[in-house]
């Protein structure tokens, strides 16, 4: 999903960097066996995400929302030697295609992925993260964020997807706005106005925000 006009998206694709490899196998398969393959975050998103954790070289990685093992790749593109990315799925039909693939990666060691409701499984993890990456249902979107401020460290990051929502978030409120509308408005205007925090919305595909935890 992008909001930028088609001439200017095929341009900036044009000029970014090829992800290639076990990324271009995943992507082909999730558009070929996927029901919602859009969810999948592509080559541009992909880009950005691994720049960021390459700059950012954490140890430590949560993310919220496996989908394919598409992202959590990128992820593990900036990982410290030692360090280790957690990922939470509630689909656990992937947990077969998720081990061939972070396998296939040469991932099997630094990657654990964790089934179920995250919104159970966040409060179970005693870690601090240094970059954590929220991409799964809409509605529990601000419940995510605030469980990720009390697992990420001080001056750690939070990367927070579909945050442009195909440009919904435009919309007034109204009788016939729909909850996942809703949800991520709610949620980019909590982060607007959290002093916990630094951040930077950015118009790359359907919105990604850059947040920093500063205390």
């Amino acid at each position: 999903m992008s909001i930028i006009p088609a001439g200017i998206n095929e341009y900036i694709e044009n000029h970014s960097s090829k992800a290639g490899g076990i990324l271009d196998k995943i992507e082909r398969e999730t558009y070929l066996k996927s029901i919602y393959p859009r969810m999948l975050s592509g080559n541009l998103q992909g880009r950005f995400i691994a720049m960021v954790s390459k700059m950012i070289h954490p140890k430590l990685i949560l993310e919220i929302g496996t989908f394919t093992g598409y992202s959590a790749i990128c992820l593990c593109e900036g990982l410290a030697e030692s360090g280790h990315l957690h990922t939470i799925e509630i689909n656990e039909e992937l947990k077969e295609q998720h081990t061939i693939i972070f396998k296939e990666a040469g991932l099997s060691n630094k990657i654990t992925t964790h089934y179920g409701d995250a919104l159970e499984i966040l409060p179970t993890f005693n870690l601090q993260f240094d970059l954590i990456f929220i991409d799964a249902d809409k509605i529990n979107y601000s419940i995510y964020f605030e469980q990720s401020l009390s697992l990420v460290r001080k001056g750690g990051f939070i990367l927070a997807d579909n945050v442009l929502w195909s440009g919904k978030v435009l919309q007034e409120k109204n009788d016939k706005t729909d909850k996942d509308t809703m949800a991520v408005k709610e949620f980019n205007d909590l982060v607007q106005n959290d002093n916990r925090v630094e951040n930077v919305m950015i118009p790359l595909r359907d919105g990604m925000s850059l947040i920093q935890k500063i205390c």
